[in-house]
């Protein structure tokens, strides 16, 4: 994993998840030519791979238990969590982190752009009340401009979260440099870095609408 440091003076809260597997499930994502089906199974498996990395720095506390030979001392996940998938496209990484994480709640984060003012708008949103109790993992798989982003993760320390990770399968540099300066106690985590974005705030080379690739709604 590289670290944000290394990768074109980032910060070091963004970590570029580079390996061959990864890069492989990001190949699929990336082709035209991949299905609707093995699209989803390409970012459902990239969800674990992203989910794994993501939780290196989770809490953890030490647990007494006893093995079938003797006591012992083992570490666990110190909080419970919360999956925050960012609607419509951070679903498809969802299984990939439930698959992980069994035990975590699921939370939603809903925004739509104003077309007037070009800024996010919740739609709908689904916490957890208790969420200050959580260690939270958003779910969104394209890491655009960061405005909608930056949004959910307002909202997310609004309603008390404190340790906050986020996971996408590709990223482009100005929205990383927008939510690592809006929000540098959040670690963001990624499978690409991609140079720029379209006039139409499309990543570039991207993988397209990953909504639309997801559900089949080209």
């Amino acid at each position: 994993m590289v670290e944000g440091s290394e990768k074109g003076g980032f910060p070091k809260n963004f970590h570029l998840v580079d390996d061959p597997l990864s890069r492989h499930k990001l190949a699929v994502l990336r082709d035209e030519r991949t299905p609707t089906p093995e699209f989803r199974q390409a970012m459902k498996e990239l969800a674990l791979i992203l989910v794994a990395a993501a939780t290196r720095r989770m809490p953890t506390r030490e647990v007494r238990i006893n093995t079938p030979l003797v006591g012992t001392t083992v570490e666990a996940i110190a909080a419970p969590v919360c999956l925050v998938p960012v609607l419509r496209a951070g679903l498809g990484m969802l299984d990939g982190a439930l698959a992980l994480l069994p035990k975590a709640t699921v939370g939603f984060m809903g925004l739509q752009r104003d077309e007037e003012t070009a800024q996010p708008v919740e739609y709908y949103v689904n916490l957890p009340k208790d969420l200050p109790n959580y260690s939270v993992v958003v779910l969104d798989p394209m890491l655009a401009t960061g405005g909608s982003l930056s949004a959910t993760l307002t909202k997310l320390k609004e309603e008390g979260a404190g340790w906050v990770s986020c996971i996408h399968a590709v990223s482009a540099g100005p929205g990383v440099e927008r939510v690592c300066a809006e929000h540098p106690d959040v670690h963001f985590y990624s499978a690409a870095l991609d140079p720029e974005l379209d006039e139409n705030s499309f990543i570039v080379p991207g993988l397209g609408d990953a909504g639309d690739r997801l559900y089949g709604t080209l």
